[in-house]
């Protein structure tokens, strides 16, 4: 945490009435700095267009079953997801593996090879990977070595380093021995997953930053969790239920029209029919969204947050008549299909398997019509999944985000604002800002507690619970 306080001039008045924020965004980021604002005691108002919260991790109902827009899931080194599950009262909901292990699937390979597994055992970094990696059988002992080099070369990069941010990934692995079938078979296993982007459109900075902190830095860092209910359960029920108990005004279906600062030093945030007052701002939306609410002047080059591309993720769901997957989820290689996950139980679906497939860097596939994209995947789950050739589809379905992340191309990193602007009192949070991180729930979590932590230090606010948040998640 940063101990600068760049709003300095805070008169007594101020600093002796009870302070007030708005923040303006439901999604993690803005959940996340209304808990950590109203924790030390600040008045907050959240605002948020959406008739809900949790942002692009939400859920909804088609018919009977209850959908999530799109598969997320967290791994053990996300400290600052699991704080906000541990403050939402949801943890025992998101539960993490014992130990990791993700069964990949090659549609192409010959009976009896087509599973290969990614896991750990107890040992120390890198070993804890080692017995893995000898065996997994979409590699040839060749690409196993090198990729072992390789990796050895990845954690020894430093994540400080501003040169990584201007590289790129994919070129990096080429020139460190690694294959196009070791690209695809390991690297963009993982990559595509937590970048959307493939190694040759993303950053080596957030690449590295990826694999050292999931792979290389504690054996139990990539151990995998995910929702065993609906996203809207945590994310808005249980989120909701946390705001309510520390006293934030949560206001759905509203949207912020313009804020401005007042000849007093105060925010107006205008809304319809109404102009909340309040001495900080943060504004916690999308970064095209942030462009245009920000003041003049509150960034030297406000323009850059437009240079900040998105990338899609498009989600296909299947609904069978029967139990067609035995395991929660799997990975797949040789077929458009990437990861597969078992949603039937959190679906509420009583009878049959409901599947749904996170599809990374759909760029080419987003716009594409449901016809089109139920020709191409029912045939490739037959090829991976036998059972499902004699079941039943009796639904098919998909959702589209086509803004889901920021696309984490080489040079993005000099985009990404912090979460201070040079106007007193006004914040930026989203995933989108400098936190290090991929466009993750993760990322979203830490740059609301950094928007609370410059916040709080801003008003002279107590912020001791915000140093320990990331201790107590480890």
């Amino acid at each position: 945490m940063n101990d600068t306080t760049q709003d300095e001039g805070l008169d007594a008045d101020r600093r002796s009435r009870p302070a007030t924020a708005v923040v303006v965004g439901g999604g993690l980021a803005g959940i996340t700095t209304a808990l950590a604002l109203a924790d030390s005691g600040v008045r907050v108002t959240l605002v948020e267009g959406r008739p809900r919260l949790g942002g692009l991790a939400f859920s909804f109902q088609r018919g009977a079953l209850t959908v999530d827009n799109g598969q997320h899931v967290y791994l053990r080194c996300c400290t600052a997801y699991r704080w906000f599950l541990d403050r939402v009262d949801g943890a025992e909901l998101a539960p993490l593996q014992d130990r990791l292990d993700v069964p990949v699937l090659d549609a192409e390979a010959k009976p009896g090879r087509r599973l290969g597994r990614i896991g750990r055992t107890a040992l120390p970094v890198p070993l804890h990977l080692a017995k893995s990696l000898a065996t997994y059988p979409h590699l040839s002992l060749a690409e196993r070595a090198k990729v072992g080099r390789a990796a050895l070369a990845l954690k020894g990069l430093d994540l400080a380093d501003p040169a990584l941010d201007a590289q790129n990934f994919g070129t990096w692995l080429a020139a460190h021995g690694q294959s196009e079938r070791a690209i695809e078979a390991l690297w963009d296993l993982v990559g595509v997953a937590t970048l959307n982007a493939v190694a040759g459109d993303s950053s080596l900075a957030l690449a590295a930053m990826v694999f050292k902190t999931g792979l290389l830095s504690d054996p139990g860092a990539a151990d995998i969790g995910w929702a065993r209910v609906p996203l809207g359960e945590l994310h808005d029920r249980l989120a909701r239920k946390a705001l309510d108990s520390a006293g934030v005004r949560t206001e759905l279906r509203t949207r912020v029209t313009s804020i401005s600062l007042n000849e007093n030093g105060r925010w107006g945030v205008q809304v319809p029919g109404e102009t909340l007052d309040a001495d900080a701002v943060v504004l916690a939306v999308p970064q095209r969204e942030a462009h245009d609410l920000l003041p003049d002047g509150a960034l030297d080059a406000p323009e850059q947050l437009l240079d900040i591309g998105t990338a899609p993720i498009l989600n296909i769901h299947v609904v069978y008549d029967r139990k067609v997957l035995s395991r929660p989820f799997f990975a797949a290689l040789g077929s458009p299909v990437q990861w597969v996950f078992d949603r039937t139980e959190a679906s509420g679906l009583s009878d049959g398997q409901y599947l749904a497939l996170s599809q990374s860097a759909a760029q080419d596939e987003i716009d594409e019509p449901v016809s089109a994209l139920r020709e191409r995947y029912l045939p490739e789950l037959e090829r991976l999944l036998p059972g499902t050739r004699g079941a039943e589809v009796r639904d098919f379905f998909v959702t589209r985000e086509r803004t889901a992340t920021f696309a984490p191309t080489p040079g993005v990193g000099r985009l990404r604002p912090g979460a201070r602007t040079k106007a007193p009192g006004l914040y930026l949070a989203g995933a989108w800002t400098a936190t290090g991180w991929p466009a993750t729930m993760e990322s979203a979590v830490r740059s609301g507690v950094s928007a609370a932590d410059a916040a709080l230090s801003a008003l002279g606010r107590p912020r001791d619970h915000l140093f320990e948040l990331f201790e107590e998640a480890a």
